[in-house]
């Protein structure tokens, strides 16, 4: 027996690039319904989901919550120091051809064997 696959979802985004409107819009297409159907599901009109979708409007996080609830998704909210992100090496590694990466990542590898390598106790000392 064959497992269902699973539904297609918005993308992950960060929260201070989320465009709103495009992930309210997304969620609730996905989800297969209308701005109408949507706004009979929360209690509102269809044209705040219009304003909403538009970015004429802005939702409170709660109400964001409610809406992507109601499309059949779950907000994650994720809490990290900015600093524990090396942006600059992020961008770097991006900018890296496929082989490059290759060969940094050989390069660590073999870094790693070699340091182990000096930590290992000889036999018989």
């Amino acid at each position: 027996m064959a497992l269902p696959s699973a539904p297609p979802r918005p993308d992950r985004q960060t929260l201070s690039r989320i465009d709103t409107g495009a992930l309210i819009r997304d969620a609730r297409r996905y989800a297969g319904l209308t701005q109408a159907e949507l706004a009979a599901k929360l209690g509102t009109t269809q044209s705040a989901v219009s304003n909403w979708e538009r970015g004429i409007d802005t939702p409170r996080v709660d109400t964001l919550g409610r809406i992507l609830k109601a499309c059949g998704f779950e907000a994650d909210l994720e809490l990290r120091f900015r600093a524990d992100v090396d942006r600059s090496q992020v961008r770097r590694s991006a900018a890296q051809t496929a082989a490059q990466r290759a060969r940094s990542f050989t390069s660590l590898a073999t870094a790693a064997k070699v340091a182990r390598r000096a930590h290992e106790v000889p036999s018989g000392a």
